[in-house]
């Protein structure tokens, strides 16, 4: 899949951008990128987001923000109330705008930290949802000034989620970026770059330049997971793109993202998906051909 260029134009007297799409017969699947970061509340809808290689189910209060580059779309499959729209609502900023802002205001600083990890795309947790979701609704009628403020609201919001999660497996960004933290940094550079490869731990602490266990604690703390599931996630995420976008054989697909045994991808690929890899590609497989 290609993903056309989307161009964002901020209205008159703004200098970002909002978008009260509301929608009767259903989100489609658009899949584009533009340079701005993007966020978007869902409301009312439930179906399939696509961030970069993640595919994930989404739900009513749906609240993902994108980083610059990344190719994403939405899709969905019913309304929550079939007798009101599908709601989507967005907010599109650019890297400049953001840097201005920080620099003027050093009580944004924080926002810079959660913006270098949407990188990846994240998702939100719910009582972050909650709030973006009141202040992103009051957006709809606010004046620009208004507008704006409730903007700096959100921002701050956001910054405050720590747990964050990201979704695709490969950031537009330098994964090195992810961090600030340079031990952490190279892992992470290695394996975004090498995770179809072997990867063991007692490499991972040499190049970390720490101890087997120092490493383990480090990396728990920068990711919030584990070293054996943050590469599990990579694979499969991975796997993920190339069953939807291929017709390549599953065992070659399992082989391409890293696993040698054909059984231990599918159990794998079932804990992580909820489904075997073969009824994860004919489902969203028979979607995409359905738009």
């Amino acid at each position: 899949m290609r993903a056309f260029f989307e161009a964002i134009i901020p209205d008159p007297g703004a200098s970002w951008a909002f978008l009260d799409r509301r929608l009767d017969d259903g989100i489609p699947f658009e899949w584009h990128h533009h340079p701005e970061y993007e966020l978007t509340l869902t409301l009312n809808s439930r179906g399939y987001r696509y961030i970069g290689d993640d595919v994930e189910p989404y739900d009513d209060g749906d609240l993902v923000l994108v980083g610059p580059g990344m190719p994403h779309s939405w899709l969905s499959r019913e309304a929550i109330d079939g007798s009101q729209p599908h709601v989507a609502l967005v907010v599109w900023f650019t890297r400049e705008w953001i840097s201005n802002l920080t620099r003027s205001f050093p009580e944004l600083q924080p926002v810079q930290g959660i913006l270098a990890r949407a990188a990846q795309g994240l998702s939100f947790g719910e009582a972050t949802r909650v709030a973006v979701a009141q202040a992103m609704i009051k957006m709809r009628g606010a004046t620009p000034a208004a507008r704006l403020l409730l903007l700096l609201e959100v921002l701050h919001a956001l910054s405050l989620d720590h747990a964050a999660t990201p979704l695709s497996n490969i950031a537009r960004d330098d994964p090195a970026q992810l961090s600030a933290e340079p031990r952490i940094a190279r892992v992470l550079q290695h394996l975004h770059t090498h995770f179809a490869e072997p990867i063991s731990a007692t490499a991972m602490a040499q190049l970390a330049c720490v101890s087997t266990s120092g490493l383990h604690r480090m990396f728990k703390r920068h990711t919030r997971t584990t070293l054996v599931d943050y590469v599990t996630r990579l694979r499969i995420g991975r796997a993920c793109s190339l069953l939807i976008s291929s017709a390549r054989p599953i065992a070659l697909v399992a082989n391409a993202v890293g696993y040698s045994n054909l059984s231990l991808f599918n159990r794998q690929f079932a804990r992580v998906k909820g489904e075997a890899p073969s009824a994860f590609r004919k489902r969203h497989q028979a979607v995409l051909a359905g738009q």
